[in-house]
């Protein structure tokens, strides 16, 4: 699991896009902004600069100072299964800001299908949900899931839904989710 809390001093080399925790709201960080970031997970980071929290996404992680996440690669003659393998480990590195363990852990994917599609390409269908149905970063977490697996050689599309039965419950958290977040 790709996990790092901190309190490491950061200040933005260019203006860069950013997401406002829990609220969702897209915002641009003018440069030379300066604050900490508190989580670095799965190749995004969690800032805190004047009293608030933003998400950022790896892709801007040059604004920060950082390495962007190095590009996928899969074999020629990957089989669907090799294919899902990789997107289960992409879906890894999807988190909510606010909490340090990724939505895999977190019980909020219930499917991931591999279907193929023309020209040998593949569309992987997820269905996810959140911890909170009004849950302000929701479309956030769903955008970041679509682009992390739409990343993965070979899928053209995620088709990624959300969906709110069965709710999300606690029980639903692996044990490393549950030891991470003290409820084990």
């Amino acid at each position: 699991m790709s996990y790092s809390r901190t309190s490491e001093p950061v200040k933005l080399e260019r203006d860069c896009a950013a997401v406002l925790v829990p609220q969702g709201d897209k915002v641009t960080l003018p440069a030379g902004s300066i604050g900490y970031i508190t989580q670095a997970l799965g190749g995004s980071f969690t800032v805190f600069i004047e009293g608030n929290l933003f998400r950022i996404a790896g892709e801007d992680a040059d604004a920060l100072g950082k390495e962007p996440p190095a590009p996928l690669s899969l074999a020629d003659e990957s089989d669907d299964e090799a294919v899902e393998q990789l997107v289960w480990k992409q879906l890894r590195t999807c988190f909510d800001p606010e909490i340090p363990v990724n939505i895999v852990e977190l019980g909020l994917v219930y499917s991931c299908d591999i279907e193929r599609v023309e020209g040998g390409k593949r569309r992987a269908v997820i269905r996810m949900t959140l911890t909170a149905p009004a849950c302000g970063m929701g479309d956030i977490l769903v955008e970041d899931v679509r682009s992390k697996v739409e990343r993965v050689p070979t899928v053209e599309e995620a088709d990624v839904e959300l969906v709110f039965d069965p709710p999300w419950n606690q029980s639903m958290m692996s044990d490393v989710a549950r030891l991470e977040t003290g409820m084990l």
